[in-house]
């Protein structure tokens, strides 16, 4: 018994060390930007809630429509009666026990309300439409988000890679100058200049290795999996930065309202509310419905009285003939009792009716007139929150238009910036090597470089990330 405990635990991690394997095994290989994107839209909790909510909104518009059909319902009762009871089939007292049986079978639809239910199936079918919406832009944002993390790891990788080769460059000089210290043939302070800027090249690499993991280990989050050191990426398209990005501020706000799922959600909440408050006004009007039911019943003492035998027999009567009394014989009937069989009792009982009712509503403790001034403020509230979102969606892609041409000028300067500095950088290498200039101002030229090329890598995802955002606006996000 002992034995067959241990392998089924040893069964259970074998299972469950797979399961993390394979969950690791995500973020372990080369990943590319949709693979990214996909596995977050995946297991992200609010992409995943979200749609759970569009799954309950659904079956509300279906249970609205539900309330078309007729409401059909059945009744089935068996029991006992036991002494002075009413016979269900004769209707009158006896005093013995009764097994009973009722059966029946109501209907009912409403064939007029003021159109409350056909308007509450279009509340509905718009709401389940704006929580698609909803869905869609939970989506959406984490796939911006997503894209902005992938970018920002692309980033640190390449200037920790520019810091790496700087560090090299330095180290080259130093290994150098060693040997020219130990001979002699230069002064001391040259050597330990280039050496303090080694361990500070040294500790950038380190600075931007600890920025790099970072990077990745919030990209692994919005991927809700496990982060791994080993994770690569692929890179991504550099054509794009070449120009700046070719629309304006107006045609990428009248893209988004034709394409942004949060603006198409905000205008379906406000059809959804005028439509609400249409059906909760139908709900003053009367309700004319259709009724009809079928039924049926059983008792067990239900007799027939058959006729046996009929005799003449004296009776207490009397007549007088010739002063004569003379008794009265008159026919007397004698009969036999006979259940009536279940079967016999369910056709001969049956019944059914048929009729028409009109609710009118007076007074319900003032229920509808404040349903119908709850639906006024929501309609109301949906139309100021529809109108917002469209006011703070233009500014917010006014905001994203100036960053991305600020963005696109810096780089283009920082561009500039770092062939000058890579020329100055090979002259001031070239006259330190020969020893016609100083450390200091080898130094100088070679920070200068150093800090422009790292600031052009940033400048050119910058501009990268703000036209991924003005892309999202128009729904067009590419991978």
């Amino acid at each position: 018994m002992k034995k067959k405990h241990l392998i089924l635990w040893v069964f259970c991690f074998v299972l469950i060390q797979n399961i993390f394997a394979q969950d690791t095994a995500v973020l372990q290989g080369r990943l590319t930007l949709q693979q990214c994107v996909e596995a977050a839209i995946k297991n992200n909790r609010q992409v995943n809630l979200s749609g759970f909510q569009s799954e309950k909104d659904q079956i509300n518009w279906q249970q609205a429509k539900g309330n078309q059909l007729p409401f059909i319902s059945g009744s089935i009762s068996h029991g006992i009666n036991q002494g002075r009871s009413i016979d269900p089939f004769s209707n009158g007292y006896v005093n013995q026990n009764i097994t009973f049986a009722n059966y029946g079978l109501n209907a009912s639809i409403s064939l007029w309300n003021g159109s409350a239910i056909q308007n509450n199936i279009k509340q509905n079918l718009l709401s389940f439409e704006a929580s698609k919406m909803d869905w869609q832009q939970q989506k959406d944002n984490i796939t911006i988000s997503v894209i902005l993390a992938y970018l920002s790891v692309l980033n640190n990788e390449e200037q920790l890679n520019a810091s790496v080769k700087q560090a090299d460059v330095t180290r080259n000089q130093v290994e150098r100058l060693d040997v020219l210290n130990k001979d002699g043939a230069i002064l001391p302070a040259t050597y330990y200049d280039l050496k303090g800027q080694l361990a500070n090249d040294e500790l950038n690499v380190v600075t931007l290795t600890n920025t790099l993991e970072s990077s990745k280990l919030d990209l692994a989050q919005l991927m809700n999996a496990a982060y791994s050191k080993d994770m690569r990426l692929d890179k991504i398209d550099d054509a794009m930065i070449t120009v700046l990005y070719d629309a304006t501020v107006e045609q990428i706000y009248q893209q988004s309202l034709q394409q942004l799922a949060l603006v198409k959600a905000a205008d379906l909440r406000k059809e959804s509310a005028e439509k609400g408050l249409k059906a909760a006004k139908g709900l003053l009007y009367p309700t004319l419905s259709l009724n009809g039911g079928l039924g049926t019943n059983y008792s067990s003492i239900a007799a027939l009285q058959q006729l046996a035998t009929t005799s003449d027999k004296p009776t207490d009567a009397y007549i007088l003939y010739n002063s004569e009394k003379l008794a009265v014989v008159a026919p007397q009937s004698t009969y036999n009792s006979q259940k009536i069989s279940y079967g016999d009792q369910w056709s001969n009982n049956f019944n059914s009716y048929v009729s028409l009712g009109l609710q009118i509503p007076i007074l319900n403790g003032l229920q509808s007139k404040n349903r119908v001034n709850q639906a006024k403020i929501t309609e109301k509230q949906s139309t100021f929150e529809a109108n917002t979102t469209k006011i703070e969606l233009r500014q917010s892609i006014e905001q994203a238009y100036l960053n991305m041409t600020a963005a696109f000028n810096r780089y283009q300067k920082l561009s500039s910036q770092v062939e000058d500095f890579t020329e100055s950088f090979r002259s001031a290498e070239v006259r330190f090597n020969a020893g016609a200039v100083t450390s200091v101002e080898y130094l100088i030229a070679k920070n200068n470089l150093d800090r422009s090329a790292i600031n052009l890598i940033a400048a050119r995802y910058d501009y990268v990330l703000r036209t991924k955002v003005l892309d999202f606006y128009q729904g067009k996000l590419t991978f």
